[in-house]
């Protein structure tokens, strides 16, 4: 779908349309309310009391019609005024904007409060609520409601120094589109040759890729990720993107790096049927790195960063990878695969010891949906963080619970690594039922020498069953802005 076009102006009270005001929790009204109240003959003020609405964060009162010069007037709650963040600015615009999705063509938000700071994100999360993903939906498309959002309109008192900084953010909002689109693809049409083509787009904004195919990488000694891919007729792909905004840097570049299973059925260890069809989904670590990648070409970021991913499909064949197999992997370290279900960690065990090698960057990041162990631990409000290294893992978190990507430290050690210990080669790829997630961070770790890294298990967070404010069921591109802001506050010149 297309993205709604956005812009800003000064506050002043809009002629007709339908309009956004925002409140915060039992607090004073701002002026905006005031003047829309006035104009309303206090229709405001009776609508909350008949509602009883407070401002609680993303609570709603909606007026149809209330005057001639107004179709619809939402009033979005932001909670307490103390404690407003980010996160909740993208969480209320979201709301407000989803509450009209069907509703008009355009609308104006009204943001007093000296939200400049806030305005992009109020935007941001009003785009990301209305994506859609309606490409095979061909039927649905015939009758798209004409009343489809096209427009929204922030009003704020800086509007310019606000329409400056959303070249920026709206560049997270494309990474985000680029982000869903592909994790929503069937795994039927984004096969490891089709999404390697998609990444190839990515040179028209100035970013360098190189593919390296089967050939390369039997060369390469790419063991573990051709075992992966070897019951598929799809070709496996690896692909490294170089985004160059800072050629005067001498530094080691940044790198970040996303397991790209566009299918997995688990292999000849072969998942259960129920819900098998969200397996298409295995790949949202590489379709995140993609989608950041995009963001960071798209906004001209000044700074140096590597993005590679791995594309398989794990599939049953005559030649699929048998439990008990052992592989070799780019690093020398021999894997006995016990589970061809665990294939993730043999993916990335390749691509991570072949950047590092090759790179030698100044961290590297990897995603994953890699473990269902990550959400009984955490369910679906957090990704699992495992790292060595404080200082990246800090600024993580920090920025995860601004912005409302949030992440949580999980444990490491000797006596969870020594559960990979094998009986035939070098290593096992599973560790057992207990603490899989953990297991599944320290089978990575053998992977990534003393570069600082950090892995992150987004198997919770990349996809919603039910929708969110900032979001349909389906992708949730999470990590596209956690990870763009990261590069903003610490790694750009």
């Amino acid at each position: 779908m297309m993205i709604p076009t956005v812009s800003f102006a000064s506050l002043k009270k809009p002629e007709k349309g339908d309009i956004v005001l925002f409140t915060f929790e039992n607090g004073e009204q701002s002026d905006s309310f005031r003047v829309i109240n006035k104009a309303l003959g206090d229709a405001l003020t009776r609508a909350i009391a008949a509602e009883e609405y407070k401002g609680k964060l993303g609570q709603v009162c909606k007026l149809v019609a209330p005057g001639a010069e107004y179709s619809h007037v939402v009033i979005v709650g932001l909670g307490e005024q103390g404690d407003f963040s980010i996160a909740k600015a993208r969480q209320a615009g979201g709301v407000a904007a989803k509450t009209l999705q069907h509703k008009t063509t355009a609308l104006t938000m009204m943001t007093d409060w000296d939200f400049t700071e806030y305005s992009t994100y109020f935007a941001l999360g009003a785009l990301l609520s209305v994506y859609e993903f309606n490409k095979y939906c061909t039927e649905k498309n015939k009758k798209t409601d004409a009343k489809h959002l096209k427009e929204i309109q922030i009003l704020t008192s800086d509007f310019e120094a606000a329409q400056k900084d959303w070249s920026n953010i709206s560049a997270v909002a494309e990474g985000s589109y680029l982000t869903r689109n592909l994790v929503n693809e069937p795994a039927n049409h984004l096969t490891p040759p089709e999404f390697a083509k998609r990444i190839k787009e990515l040179e028209a904004l100035g970013v360098s890729i190189e593919i390296l195919n089967r050939a390369k990488m039997e060369e390469l000694g790419f063991g573990a990720l051709l075992g992966v891919a070897q019951g598929s007729d799809a070709e496996p792909q690896t692909v490294i993107m170089q985004w160059k905004g800072n050629p005067e840097d001498k530094e080691a570049p940044v790198a970040f790096l996303g397991k790209g299973v566009t299918f997995d059925s688990g292999g000849i260890s072969i998942k259960p049927a129920g819900g098998m069809e969200d397996m298409k989904m295995d790949m949202a670590g590489a379709a995140t790195v993609v989608g950041l990648m995009k963001t960071l070409a798209t906004r001209k970021a000044k700074a140096n960063v590597i993005g590679v991913v791995g594309l398989v499909e794990n599939m049953l064949s005559g030649n699929a990878q048998r439990p008990g197999d052992i592989v070799t992997s780019a690093s020398g370290q021999t894997i006995e695969v016990l589970n061809t279900d665990a294939e993730g960690r043999l993916v990335l065990a390749d691509i991570l010891w072949y950047t590092q090698d090759r790179f030698k960057p100044r961290f590297m990041i990897n995603l994953a949906t890699l473990t269902g162990a990550i959400v009984v631990a955490l369910g679906y409000e957090y990704a699992g963080l495992f790292s060595n290294n404080d200082e990246l893992s800090e600024r993580l978190s920090t920025i995860g619970n601004d912005i409302g990507e949030k992440v949580w430290r999980m444990p490491m050690g000797p006596a969870y690594d020594k559960a990979l210990d094998a009986q035939f080669a070098d290593m096992q790829n599973i560790g057992g039922r207990d603490g899989g997630s953990i297991t599944a961070a320290q089978f990575l770790q053998r992977f990534v020498n003393k570069t600082p890294w950090v892995h992150l298990d987004i198997a919770g967070t990349a996809y919603t069953g039910k929708g969110t404010d900032n979001g349909p069921k389906g992708a949730t591109s999470f990590g596209v802005c956690l990870l763009n802001q990261l590069i903003k506050e610490h790694y750009e010149a």
